[in-house]
């Protein structure tokens, strides 16, 4: 009987023991089997790369980009008894005061933002700071009721995006253009919408964003051995201008103030380097913040430089004259009737403002004659005068540096062949240019007949710092070198003597063709003008071709009266800032 009990209790004791291994066994398989949320033994960081900067030819940064970063912190993880002490921390770190700090965090429970916008040097010490804060026990680790698993986050610190900075305001507004913001898994983008900004979007933007990975420490920093992989960021190249600021300043404050008097629309002014293309000043008076665009800004948005298409006037008679002397069909001393300021060819009638019995032929561009140009034009062909024209770079793209460009237009020439299309278009009407065009083609005169394409952007900068050159395109002889000289010393003559002459300075050779023209709306002439003068202003080592357009001044038509003195402002400004030495004789 109590070998029986005894092998019972055996038995009993090792069922037990089974069941019990058995259990053991099914929880270690389940334990095995059941996914858990463990922490991963690697980590991965990266980090955006930035949008390159755009640079005068002084070394100033006129657009540059600023990372910016979000600072996130979860209340629950908080020690209530260092609250404060976070508190304190977080604003010297940050700049922010502390009773905003308090005042964000008693607003929300949980997740909060303290900051979207923590520039990048601030970044890094609030990186700094968080690691600190973990140390020092700030953050204390909290059990998720639900799964039973603790957890522990601290002070986050974000890229959040970037911002475009325009350091100098509405310095070379328009032509550097306007950025635009644009949301990719929840980083801000900045892409260019015009100028600048937007025809050099694929150097300027980002090239490759910084990606870090390998295995982590207990506080999640990437250890760095053979088994860690790395790939830097690159950034969008730098476009360096030929434009310095100090130059730029001076002429856009002066076109301002020129504005002003002359009860303009608008002014803008090129200055072009005539030996190598270079754009040392392209300026207008009406300018905007890129970062605070109004909806007044929205007429100033455009390039009017190249988007402004205007018939240009009289400065196309020395066009005109060059095309006519280089074939030999005139002679600069051949005399020509002016009809006494009142001519007529078929339907037509021809006036001019200041009435000439005779005159000679380069006389004809010295005091703007419309009558004597009409009838010299009547020499060339139909298609002498459009080839002769689309030689200068009328009705093409005077820059590759600017987008948007309205290239104008100018007459067929079968119409050309017509003696009225023929005359009109002698003196710059019935057909559209820019300034740029205008500048390009004017360049001619100041470079022996070669025109030469303007130059805004000198070239790229990449992260070395190292220069990665710009093709630039072949001077194009368009007219005789004594041709061009010849024009050139016609055009000083009418700096001397006709309607240039309030440009003169001394020690300086400075030459020039007025122009005016009626404005064309709805197809019909209105009782507006635009007023240019373009030509050049030399000392004995520098030669630069320059031209102004003022748009509808409502003081004067007379471009003698307003686009000359804006261009013998823009001479002076050139001496006091030594980009011209007068050459005076005592």
């Amino acid at each position: 009987m109590q070998s029986q009990n005894k092998s019972k209790k055996i038995f009993l004791l090792y069922t037990l023991i089974s069941i019990g291994f058995l259990i053991f066994l099914s929880v270690m398989l389940l334990t095995v089997l059941k996914y858990r949320d463990l922490p991963s033994l690697y980590t991965k960081n990266s980090s955006k790369a930035q949008r390159g900067s755009i640079i005068s030819a002084d070394g100033f940064h006129i657009a540059t980009t600023k990372k910016l970063y979000k600072a996130v912190v979860n209340t629950h993880y908080i020690d209530p008894q260092k609250m404060q002490l976070f508190v304190e921390l977080f604003s010297i770190y940050s700049g922010i005061n502390s009773q905003d700090i308090k005042k964000r965090l008693a607003k929300r429970k949980g997740v909060v933002v303290l900051s979207y916008d923590i520039p990048e040097k601030r970044a890094q010490y609030l990186k700094n700071l968080a690691y600190e804060l973990r140390r020092y026990k700030v953050f204390v680790e909290r059990k998720n009721p639900r799964t039973g698993q603790t957890t522990l986050h601290g002070l986050s610190i974000i890229e959040s995006g970037e911002s475009r900075e325009y350091p100098y305001g509405d310095l070379l507004t328009p032509i550097i253009g306007y950025p635009h913001k644009l949301e990719e898994d929840g980083y801000t983008h900045i892409k260019g919408v015009k100028g600048i900004e937007r025809k050099f979007e694929e150097a300027l933007g980002a090239r490759q964003d910084e990606i870090s990975q390998g295995k982590r420490d207990v506080n999640g920093y990437i250890i760095l051995n053979k088994e860690s992989f790395s790939k830097p960021n690159i950034n969008g190249l730098d476009v360096k201008l030929n434009i310095p600021v100090g130059l730029q300043i001076r002429i856009e404050k002066m076109l301002d103030s020129m504005k002003e008097e002359l009860e303009a629309k608008q002014i803008m002014m090129a200055i072009m380097n005539s030996k190598n293309g270079k754009i040392i000043t392209l300026a207008s008076s009406n300018r905007f913040l890129p970062k605070d665009i109004k909806r007044s800004d929205y007429p100033s948005l455009n390039s009017a430089m190249t988007e402004y298409s205007f018939e240009p006037g009289s400065v196309i008679k020395t066009i005109t004259f060059s095309l006519l002397l280089d074939k030999n069909l005139i002679n600069p001393y051949d005399l020509v009737n002016g009809h006494n300021g009142r001519f007529k060819i078929g339907r037509k009638v021809i006036t001019d403002e200041h009435k000439f019995d005779w005159l000679s032929a380069e006389n004809v561009i010295v005091h703007s004659s419309n009558i004597g140009i009409a009838q010299l034009a009547q020499k060339l062909s139909g298609s002498e005068f459009y080839e002769g024209l689309k030689k200068f770079g009328f009705s093409q793209k005077s820059t590759p540096d600017l987008i948007y460009e309205k290239k104008g237009s100018i007459p067929s020439s079968t119409r050309l062949n017509n003696e009225i299309y023929k005359a009109t278009c002698s003196y710059g009407y019935g057909m559209q240019a820019n300034l740029m065009q205008l500048i390009r083609a004017y360049s001619a005169f100041n470079n022996n007949g070669r025109i030469i394409t303007p130059k805004i952007v000198s070239n790229f900068i990449d992260a070395r710092g190292s220069d990665i050159p710009i093709e630039s395109e072949e001077q194009v002889q368009v007219i005789k070198s004594s041709t061009a000289n010849r024009v050139k010393k016609i055009l000083i003559k009418t700096v001397n003597e006709g309607t240039g002459r309030k440009t003169k300075t001394p020690g300086l050779i400075i030459g020039g063709k007025t122009g005016t023209a009626h404005i064309v709306e709805e197809g019909k002439y209105v009782n507006r003008y635009n007023t240019a003068f373009l030509g050049f202003a030399n000392d004995l080592q520098n030669k630069y071709t320059m031209g102004v357009i003022v748009i509808q001044p409502k003081s004067s038509q007379f471009a003698a009266q307003t686009a000359v003195p804006v261009f013998k402002n823009a001479v002076d400004i050139m001496v006091d800032e030594g980009y011209l030495k007068p050459n005076i004789i005592e």
